[in-house]
């Protein structure tokens, strides 16, 4: 198969590739550049349309997706919608010279490795699972052998120490000699309790019973016997396999990772599950005609602290212990003694702060690939990443084994709240410690530490480093950052040795990267403000050429007339640090009557959108270009909470959802009327999610800002919104409810002044109907006249039919262009 076409993007593209060859902590030595960027724009002839906006995106050209390295280094295999169909197709892409791209036959996906392979030690074996089976290759030979074929799900595949390769069947962990077949039971966990020998049951009808009834008694002594024999049995004999681990009953198993010695297993243990039969969501357009009655997650304001517990298990003496929490620093502290404090007086009374364990589970950061539990290579040693219930600590620990408890490494403590990114850790080579991401400086950085030393910090500046990887030999750790500017990453190398940062690439985008087996290569997933992301590799050289894998844009997106925004540093009135945003101008935007302009509110809140890579809000970039070429001036603003910015920014927010950020919209405001000839009265803005959210408290809060606004998906009350997410920001209505009275639009309508345009999906997981239903009673209960309501009865909260998304977007610009 000939590799995908080429088009005149990829002329475009060339151009840049020229390139390749808060207060809490101390702030940073470096500031960021805060020049105007602009990539360069798409120079096709064809303007988008409304309805090529919102069509299937398989338009755009079916992407590359999953990507990843053979094991041998040659080749990239990668995944590709089928036109049409969800269902995807595995592509390989040769690196032999040949430049050949060719479909993986489904006959030969078991054979071919997978992203998630793992490496024997001596190098000679290569592991990966395949439709939950389990699969090793000789590498000398390149003979593939398949290891399992029932229908459970194998998991947790790793090499142990002694050259075995072990993996998880449910929480059975099993184990097989490659050069012999045998396979083991190493352990087996089980949330029941252990059993007992039969007892007589306590009571007198039964005691009687025993008493009187011989064949009664006799059965009893059988079992009781042949429970004996059984555990006897188990004692002495040496094939059988191991008794299991008795966890308890009315508990589940969070995470358990066995040492690659094979002889201890951690684990994370929490109570069993129960689900509130409140938790469900109507659902209208169904199969069969009926309502269905959909489960939901619960709501922040149902929910109660989880603790988990942290049990040691040693499988050679069979025998289990939990760490107890007590060695970690603060881990009895209340740390939210003073925001219990002010809502106490505010209803009248005195809050007596006192010390109580607090409740600590394994953290889960939303954007790693790793477990929160990481064992050493040789399995000598185990380092655990824990987090607060209440979200203000992160804790590094590792395990003391011969006296059976944790010994904390390192203490990130935060008043407003832990990050769940930036999270990730590992261990260095031999002895030498820890290496791990941290915040406490403002910024991601890169930390090292030795176990009986002081953790020192290798990266600084105000960037973020995310994505470390440590390599084989332990003396270097690549990672991707955003050094040079907020909106650009490049990937960079840290020399432990030398104590030396180098720049690997020198794009204009954003990326992420993987090495290759061999190391020798960089496998780079790359796009740019008008180029989806796509696949390149280079050499693992500062200043290496890239060389591009995959040509997947279609001929059609090729020859649409796109701009690319700029990405400008708006001033801000409430701090030193500027809002970074997008901005697309129309042509001869000074001349002529003021401009109408729109501010576009991304999602997420923690999300970065003013960057210079390709955005998951495609469809509003090509709606921001049909504005632009209507007259329009479009500003696309990474407000406070955004991604890519530091901790102060992130946490700016704390307490207060949607004060910082319409601050910020208002600076967005002067920055368009000041410098855009743009007319202060004919300013809208939209957005969904965070952003429908963002909506709302802009035309609340500032209800002369905007003359129109449209609330996609929106959040109108906090409490109705998750725990994990809003737990963070606003801790729980129960402790704080003085945050969510302050921070939910349901408390603020009666600002509401101009046009609002509310769009809701109906069969919403993520932000339930039920907030869009609530605040429009509210709405209508205080006689608001500039208020309308679209409903989407089959959509989630990602849209996902093209007739709704065009719907949606036309209810937009139609309010828009009746109202600016």
């Amino acid at each position: 198969m000939k590799p995908f076409a080429k088009t005149a993007l990829t002329i475009a593209l060339s151009s840049l590739l020229t390139f390749s060859s808060g207060p809490l902590f101390a702030a940073e030595p470096h500031t960021y550049q805060t020049k105007t960027v602009q990539l360069p724009s798409q120079q096709g002839t064809t303007l988008m349309t409304m309805e090529q906006a919102m069509a299937h995106p398989d338009w755009i050209g079916r992407q590359p997706e999953a990507a990843y390295w053979s094991a041998d280094s040659k080749t990239v295999y990668f995944e590709r919608k089928q036109a049409g169909s969800e269902l995807r197709e595995l592509y390989a892409r040769s690196l032999d010279g040949t430049d050949s791209t060719t479909p993986v036959a489904l006959k030969d996906l078991d054979n071919i490795g997978a992203a998630d392979q793992r490496f024997s030690a001596d190098g000679q074996f290569v592991a990966w699972t395949f439709e939950d089976q389990v699969f090793v290759k000789a590498l000398s030979s390149g003979k593939v052998t398949q290891l399992t074929r029932n229908s459970e799900k194998q998991q947790d595949l790793q090499f142990l120490t002694d050259g075995r390769l072990s993996w998880r069947q449910g929480w059975n962990f099993l184990a097989v000699n490659l050069q012999t077949g045998e396979l083991q039971q190493l352990a087996s966990l089980t949330t029941e309790d252990a059993p007992k020998a039969p007892q007589i049951p306590d009571s007198y009808l039964a005691r009687e019973q025993h008493k009187l009834i011989a064949f009664i008694a006799l059965e009893h002594k059988n079992a009781k016997d042949a429970h004996q024999y059984q555990q006897q049995l188990q004692a002495q004999s040496d094939v059988l396999a191991p008794a299991p681990f008795y966890l308890g009953k009315d508990q589940q198993i969070a995470s358990a990772i066995m040492s690659p010695k094979g002889d201890k297993i951690l684990l994370a243990l929490e109570a069993a599950g129960k689900r509130n039969s409140s938790d469900i969501m109507p659902n209208y357009i169904t199969a069969d005609g009926n309502i269905a009655a959909q489960p939901v997650r619960a709501r922040v304001h149902d929910q109660k602290p989880e603790p988990q517990k942290l049990v040691l298990l040693d499988l050679t003496g069979a025998s289990q212990t939990e760490l107890s929490y007590e060695s970690l620093p603060g881990f009895d502290e209340d740390v939210l003694a003073s925001v219990k404090a002010e809502n106490a007086k505010r209803e009248g009374k005195t809050y007596q702060s006192k010390k109580s364990p607090r409740a600590i589970t394994l953290l889960n950061d939303w954007s790693w690939d790793q477990s929160a539990i990481r064992w050493h290579a040789d399995g000598s040693q185990v380092a655990v990443m824990l987090k607060a219930w209440d979200n203000k600590d992160r804790w590094l620990a590792t395990v003391d084994f011969k006296e059976k408890k944790l010994v904390n490494q390192h203490r990130l403590h935060d008043d407003a709240w832990i990050n769940y990114d930036f999270n990730n850790f590992g261990w260095l080579a031999a002895d030498q410690g820890l290496y791990f991401l941290s915040e406490e400086s403002g910024y991601s950085h890169l930390y090292t530490k030795a176990l009986n030393g002081k953790a020192k910090k290798l990266t600084a500046g105000t960037f973020e480093v995310s994505q470390p990887v440590l390599n084989k030999a332990g003396d270097a750790i690549y990672f991707r950052a955003n050094v040079n500017h907020p909106g650009i990453y490049n990937v960079y190398k840290f020399d432990l040795k030398s104590a030396k940062q180098s720049q690997l690439t020198q794009l204009q985008g954003n990326l992420t990267f993987e090495l290759s087996p061999d190391e020798q290569k960089i496998l780079l997933r790359y796009s740019t403000s008008v180029l989806p992301e796509e696949l390149y590799v280079m050499d693992n050289n500062a200043g290496s050429t890239l060389k591009r894998l995959t040509f997947t844009v279609s001929p059609q997106f090729s020859q649409m007339k796109l701009q690319a925004p700029q990405v400008v540093a708006v001033p801000s009135s409430h701090g030193e640090q500027p809002v970074f945003a997008k901005l697309y101008l129309p042509k001869d935007y000074q001349q002529g009557e003021k401009r109408r302009a729109v501010i576009f509110n991304h999602g997420a809140g923690y999300l970065q959108n003013s960057d210079l890579g390709w955005s998951n809000y495609f469809r509003e970039f090509f709606f921001h270009n049909i504005l632009i070429e209507q007259g329009y001036v479009v500003l696309d603003m990474d407000y406070r909470a955004s991604k890519g910015y530091g901790r102060d920014w992130r946490t700016a927010i704390y307490r207060q959802m949607g004060t910082p950020e319409t601050q910020d919209l208002v600076d967005g405001v002067k920055y368009l009327v000041a410098n855009f000839n743009v007319d202060e009265k004919r300013i809208g803005t939209y957005g969904g999610s965070y952003g429908g959210f963002m909506t709302f408290m802009a035309m609340f809060k500032e209800p002369d800002l905007f003359k129109a606004g449209s609330a996609l998906r929106p959040v109108a009350d906090w409490a109705y919104y998750n725990h994990p997410y809003t737990s963070n920001i606003l801790n729980t209505p129960d402790v704080d409810p003085i945050a969510y009275e302050r921070s939910s639009p349901i408390y603020l309508t009666q600002g509401l002044k101009n046009q609002l345009l509310i769009n809701a999906p109906m069969v919403d997981d993520n932000v339930f109907f039920q907030d869009v239903v609530r605040i429009v009673q509210r709405l209508i209960e205080q006689e608001k006249q500039t208020f309308e309501t679209a409903i989407f009865p089959v959509e989630p909260h990602g849209f996902r039919q093209p007739s709704s998304w065009l719907d949606e977007y036309r209810r937009i610009y139609k309010l828009f262009e009746r109202e600016l």
